[in-house]
Parts: structure tokens; sequence; C-alpha cells
């Protein structure tokens, strides 16, 4: 039986889209596909609706290091209002309690917010995809159920106040992967004791990626109008682009020639353990891989675009 062709092009780099407030990240990702006219791509992490800044587009051969960058640190702009709390735990939810704060300044803010920095717990929010029982809590949450959730383990880089003008304050958070920006919101509430939620949410850095780079959905519609396909595979970033913090291992063309084959390979003075970037002479980047206890480099994520 004949394979089924694949619409669209071959297409692969990553793409730093500025999501705007509004849409969800899957929309987000399906304009941007068809724009591109890409046979293959896929998102990093969710932003909410409320919520912009920078969502990486993977495309084509750049999918299999999505994961990479799902599992990196993130950093955010956050406003806060105190004084109320809603039932998402942002601006898009109804208030559904209301407490003063006029007892809140910014010492005892700088306080509180010094006690959440470091591994912390964290109850995910009904409003999340997180699943139980099979079904993502936030479809339970839409038919007004809740149900116990077990605390997770996140880290709190950083946690700078950089604003206070009651009842908003503005941090930013620099954060492990898995972090709800709407709990801490919330969490750090109840700490002052007034509750809050999160009034609007801008992410400013993926891993390696600062946003410096990032590109809004409505330049990137006129980049494809004006310049077409060329135009927009210019903004692409190389794959490896998103793996910088991994060493990188130079192979040379036997050995490239077996890693090709999915077979590990001994290379001289290869790092210890964990993941690399390999690399076939001078420069052409095959995949990622990762050091067996035996010492020899396993490939894991091999590229097939050329």
């Amino acid at each position: 039986m004949a394979r089924r062709r694949q619409k669209g092009r071959s297409v692969n780099g990553i793409l730093l889209l500025d999501k705007p407030e509004g849409i969800t990240s899957n929309e987000a990702l399906q304009v941007v596909k068809h724009l591109y006219n890409a046979r293959k791509a896929g998102h990093t992490g969710s932003l909410d609706p409320l919520a912009s800044g920078l969502l990486p587009i993977c495309l084509g051969e750049a999918t299999k290091v999505s994961g990479f960058l799902l599992d990196a640190d993130k950093h955010y702009r956050v406003r806060c209002r105190l004084g109320e709390r809603t039932t998402t735990g942002d601006a898009e939810g109804e208030v559904v309690e209301t407490r003063p704060v006029e007892g809140v300044d910014e010492a005892r803010l700088r306080e509180v917010l010094g006690g959440f920095l470091g591994e912390i717990e964290q109850v995910p929010p009904m409003y999340s995809a997180v699943k139980h029982q099979g079904q993502r809590l936030y479809k339970l949450a839409r038919e007004g159920k809740e149900v116990e959730r077990e605390p997770r383990k996140v880290t709190i880089h950083r946690l700078e106040l950089t604003g206070f003008e009651p009842p908003f304050f503005d941090i930013d958070v620099h954060c492990s992967k898995g972090t709800y920006i709407r709990t801490l919101a919330e969490d750090i509430g109840e700490a002052l004791g007034c509750g809050a939620h999160v009034a609007a949410l801008r992410r400013t850095g993926v891993g390696p990626y600062d946003g410096s780079h990032m590109i809004p959905l409505e330049e990137l519609r006129r980049l494809a109008k004006s310049g077409g396909h060329a135009a927009l595979d210019e903004r692409l970033l190389p794959i490896e682009s998103a793996l910088t913090q991994w060493p990188d291992v130079q192979l040379n063309s036997d050995a490239a020639f077996y890693v090709r084959q999915g077979q590990p390979v001994q290379v001289p003075r290869a790092p210890t353990s964990g993941w690399v970037r390999l690399y076939e002479g001078e420069g052409r980047f095959l995949g990622m891989g990762q050091i067996l206890d035996d010492g020899r480099v396993a490939p894991k994520r091999l590229m097939n675009a050329r």
C-alpha cells in the first residue's frame, strides 16, 4: 500500500513567536503552521490566553528537541492584584472573595516574596492541563467539580519586586519547569492575608532564549504577504540554538556513519555523562546523544534534515 503523501513544506527551525493576548497557544501554533505551510509543527509549553510573550514554535525536525525547551527554566513579568481571589487565579475568572489590603506595605510584601525563593511546593490549579483519572483538570473545573491534587515541587530561582502601587504589584520571576504563576500569585496573596490573582502575564524567556528576537504574530502575517516563505524562513533559528547548555561532541566521518545507523560510538575526550550535541566534521549538526555508563556516545534524537 502506497504511503500517504504529507501535505506542506519540509521546513526546519525554531521561531520565537511573541504570542498576543486573547488566543490559545494552539491557535497561535496553527496560524504559524499555516503561514509557513509546514508539514509538522509544535510549541514548547502553553501560555494561557490571558498571557502574552515568548512561545517558541518548533517546525519540522525541530519538534524532536521541543521536550528540551519544555523542560527548561522560564522567565515571566507578572502583574498581580491584591485583595481578590478568582475562580481561575487570574483576571479571566470570576471574583469569589474580596479582602482589604490596607495593611500590606512594600516591606511586608518583600518579606513574603523572600519566603518563596528556592524549592517550594505547589498544588496545581483546577484550571490546568494536569490529568486526574484520565481527564484534564480544567474540564472538571468547567463542570463545577473540584478534586484533590497532589502538591508538586518547583524551584523559584529569582523573585524580584519591580513595582508596587496598591492594589497591584509587579514581579519578575525566574522559575523551573512546571511552575504555575497563577498559583504563585495566589499563594503570595494568602501569605499576605488578603488574597491575590494574576492581572497580567508576559513570558520573557525560555531556556537559552531571552525573547530579544521574538516576532509578533501580526508582523509574521505581514512578512508572509510581502516576502512569502523565503522571508518567513529567514526568521527561523537553527535547531541547535535550543540546546546550547549541553556540551558538543565532534565526530569523524566513521563515527558519524555509525551514529546515523543508531549505534553508540567511542569518542576520545567526550564528556563522562549526560546529554551532548552531536556534530560531524566542522559543524553539521546531527542531533542529540547521551553518554552511556561505559563511556560511549549513544544517538538519541537524530535530525533527518540535510
